[in-house]
């Protein structure tokens, strides 16, 4: 099919305008890509708990487990934006399905280093493999980008929507994880998301109407020297650092009750309530609600996992605060990735968002590893203070970048 020119691919002058999600999915192609990208989507919440679950199930470390995911995460963060640059250059489909296939082989080769009780440093290599997995977020991220880009209030309903496929995502995958790893066999959940993350690329590539047009190389600079820009990668990163902790955390306090297949559930909650958070920012955008109010929520909300497992000691109470904390998730997210969009050139949108992930996925491995050795070294309760000074750093670094901005004119 030929590639059709910018202005094809726009949005349609006669298309209704507004930020009603129902208005998103009238665009033609819309439902179509957003269905594959969704199916590719839910194994990113299900691979780092298979993978976790399978990993301590079988070597009887938390701490190992924690390692192996830290270390694939980081090859993803730096395998990430070669990737976009590539999807920039060459387009989505061309550069996506090769990719993914070598991260599914990447999943195939982690499940069979641990069925056949292969060496610890096997397992490191096949997760490591699995870096080459695309940003699907980001591939349709851009779509809406590149359709919307005349439309700002229908455009931060598109992102806000992402948002919330995402901790959708993460919502269902954990739960899905525990319940296959749990029901059939530990490697279940690992294999169960290879099949869906290949098979939901293929649907979402196959779109080709709504695939932004393949650029030519860039002359604009990097998107890390764009202004503005490394500040926010640094508080992603320390965003990713809650996630992480958070993830390997909640699954030993979890295994330390006795209710290990419990732990996708209580995770769960935490996406649900930041699920919820980015469908009503992303309906009403409350004015005034800037990345450091929302960084600020977050670092106060991420004390309450904590405090619930000191003072109560409850799984049924973790849940609880979970789902309370995650509500501030999603509207950080979304208001630091609209800062992105418009501060990076749109010839390297894709690339710019890869850095996102990138800084995201540092984070995790560094909270992966973190979380794993607090809550085996000091306790699964002690831990939980890991992902609240992470959450209190990505404050920190704002407030300091906000700084450094307002005393750069009078300079």
């Amino acid at each position: 099919m030929p590639h059709q020119t910018t202005e094809e691919r726009r949005i349609p002058a006669s298309a209704p305008r507004g930020a009603g999600y129902r208005r998103l999915f009238r665009l033609p192609g819309a439902r179509a890509f957003t269905t594959g990208n969704l199916l590719a989507r839910l194994p990113m919440g299900m691979f780092s708990v298979s993978a976790v679950v399978m990993i301590a199930g079988s070597r009887g470390s938390y701490a190992l487990a924690g390692a192996v995911t830290a270390v694939g995460l980081a090859a993803t963060a730096l395998a990430g934006p070669w990737i976009a640059r590539l999807v920039d250059r060459h387009g989505q489909a061309r550069v996506a399905v090769p990719a993914t296939l070598a991260s599914v082989l990447g999943s195939l080769a982690l499940l069979l280093c641990v069925r056949c009780d292969a060496p610890d440093w096997t397992l490191f290599a096949a997760y490591a493999a699995t870096a080459t997995t695309p940003n699907i977020g980001g591939l349709s991220r851009a779509r809406w980008a590149h359709l919307l880009r005349e439309d700002p209030a229908a455009l931060h309903a598109a992102n806000s929507f992402e948002q919330a496929a995402d901790e959708l995502c993460f919502m269902l995958g954990p739960v899905l994880a525990s319940f296959l790893t749990g029901t059939f066999f530990p490697e279940a959940g690992t294999l169960v998301g290879a099949v869906l993350l290949l098979s939901g690329m293929l649907l979402f590539t196959a779109q080709r109407a709504t695939e932004p047009p393949a650029q030519a190389r860039s002359k604009a600079p990097s998107p890390l020297r764009s202004s503005g820009i490394p500040p926010l990668l640094a508080c992603f990163t320390a965003t990713g650092a809650v996630f992480g902790s958070m993830e390997v955390v909640t699954i030993a306090y979890a295994d330390a009750q006795g209710h290990r297949a419990a732990a996708g559930v209580v995770l769960a909650l935490q996406a649900a309530g930041s699920c919820a958070a980015g469908l009503v920012y992303g309906a009403l955008k409350p004015a005034g609600l800037g990345l450091t109010r929302c960084l600020a929520a977050m670092a106060a909300l991420t004390t309450l996992p904590w405090l619930s497992a000191l003072l109560t000691g409850s799984l049924p109470a973790l849940a609880g605060a979970l789902l309370v904390a995650g509500m501030a998730t999603a509207p950080t997210m979304v208001t630091a990735m609209t800062l992105v969009q418009r501060r990076t050139p749109a010839d390297r949108l894709n690339e710019g968002m890869s850095l996102v992930v990138t800084g995201l996925l540092t984070g995790i491995a560094c909270g992966s590893a973190a979380g794993g050795w607090a809550a085996e070294h000091l306790s699964p309760t002690a831990a939980f203070t890991v992902p609240a000074a992470a959450a209190c750093l990505a404050l920190l670094i704002d407030v300091t970048a906000s700084g450094v901005r307002r005393r750069r004119p009078a300079g």
